[in-house]
């Protein structure tokens, strides 16, 4: 089976359906026309850049350009996980929280994908390091941000009753446990639910593209398996990084809470 490569005029008809969403925002006054129409056009026109980047990047087969992508892509996803929370730490607390675990469970999961499960030929290969990566910090950046919102909302909206276990004696690591736990697995909830409706409810996208290419599907079920496997591993490094650091910041060696190191978004 060969794979079915999609012309103009397909992707043209298709377009047929953002078009009929626009009409209908106009048509039952929803408001919604312009925001579908711009969100479409700048989708086609970053995925454009993107390819035509990518078949450069893919052409040079270097490992310095690979490397300069790769970080390219962690400073943008660290720079969502920063920016995305609805409080944020005084002197760019989120943006050192961001770039410290996107960097470090993205790098951890990809690295070990590529040197033991895949294993391209060389290993830093763009058309495996580079979608790998793009995957696995989406996975990241999800669990990341809801993690560290969690927390901090809860440190707001929790801090008398942290601060009164903390005057009768608590420790921190107590006063702090339970919130620390929530958030975490607020963190991991996008990934299990993925996990959880994989092959029963939908067909995961990177399946989906693997048999439309034309793959055989039990090898596709292979990969998308890993694949949520390395998320899952990712996701979860991220989201207790994101917390813990988070903990850290908002707390000093004084066993205080530093609520006035937090402050709302701008």
């Amino acid at each position: 089976m060969t794979a079915v490569h999609l012309g103009l005029t397909d992707v043209a008809l298709a377009a047929v359906l953002v078009l009929a969403n626009a009409v209908a925002s106009m048509v039952l006054r929803l408001r919604l026309h312009r925001q579908v129409l711009w969100a479409a056009a700048r989708m086609v026109v970053q995925l454009l850049l993107v390819g035509l980047l990518l078949r450069v990047v893919f052409r040079l087969q270097s490992p310095t350009v690979t490397v300069v992508v790769v970080l390219l892509m962690i400073g943008a996803a660290a720079r969502e996980v920063a920016v995305r929370p609805e409080r944020r730490l005084q002197q760019h607390g989120n943006y050192r929280i961001g770039l410290a675990v996107v960097g470090i469970s993205s790098v951890a999961t990809v690295v070990m994908a590529l040197m033991t499960a895949i294993r391209p030929e060389p290993w830093y290969d763009p058309r495996y390091a580079i979608p790998l990566m793009g995957i696995v910090l989406g996975s990241v950046l999800n669990s990341a941000t809801l993690g560290l919102d969690s927390f901090f909302e809860g440190v707001v909206n929790r801090r008398q009753s942290i601060e009164a276990q903390l005057a009768l004696g608590t420790t921190l690591r107590e006063a702090l446990g339970e919130l620390t736990r929530s958030s975490i697995r607020r963190g991991m909830i996008p990934i299990i639910n993925q996990m959880s409706a994989a092959g029963i409810i939908t067909l995961p996208g990177i399946m989906t593209g693997q048999l439309l290419a034309g793959m055989d599907p039990i090898e596709a079920v292979k990969y998308q398996i890993l694949l949520l496997f390395l998320l899952t591993g990712a996701g979860g490094l991220a989201s207790a990084g994101a917390v813990y650091l988070a903990a850290r910041a908002v707390t000093d060696s004084r066993q205080r809470l530093r609520t006035d190191r937090m402050e709302m978004k701008r």
